[in-house]
């Protein structure tokens, strides 16, 4: 029961009603990534954006829905950068492409820069170059 109400009241633990029911009557399977998150695609009969395409494609996350777990494979062919989705050919991560870090904004983890109130250590004194602006100067 507590599954029914959470994909019927939230998007963000997977896919909501809507989308199983769109998926499973038009979604054509296409792949599963190495996180679990599956992909579809439907192909309408008209275009409904001239620069899209008559083609919709579609994540359906495995958990949360967080956007950086989608691989740049998937992420290109989701945005319609490329035609052929990684499930049909030997696509194979860049040098310089980086694994995959979950996005630790808002948790204990996240990036604090030297320098920052919520950063660890001293705060750097002032400089002293701060002028503030004063109304008629």
């Amino acid at each position: 029961m507590k599954e029914f109400f959470t994909q019927f009241f939230t998007w963000w633990n997977g896919q909501t009603l809507g989308t199983r029911f769109f998926t499973w009557r038009k979604g054509v399977f296409v792949g599963t990534d190495e996180f679990g998150n599956t992909y579809y695609r439907y192909v309408q009969p008209q275009a409904i954006d001239s620069n899209v395409g008559a083609e919709r494609r579609w994540v359906i996350y495995n958990g949360d829905a967080d956007a950086s777990k989608v691989p740049p494979g998937w992420r290109a062919w989701l945005c319609h950068n490329g035609d052929v989705p990684p499930s049909e050919e030997a696509y194979r991560p860049h040098s310089w492409e980086k694994p995959y870090v979950p996005n630790m904004t808002g948790t204990a983890q996240a990036y604090r820069p030297q320098g920052s109130q919520l950063g660890a250590g001293q705060r750097p004194a002032a400089t002293g170059d701060y002028v503030p602006w004063t109304p008629g100067e």
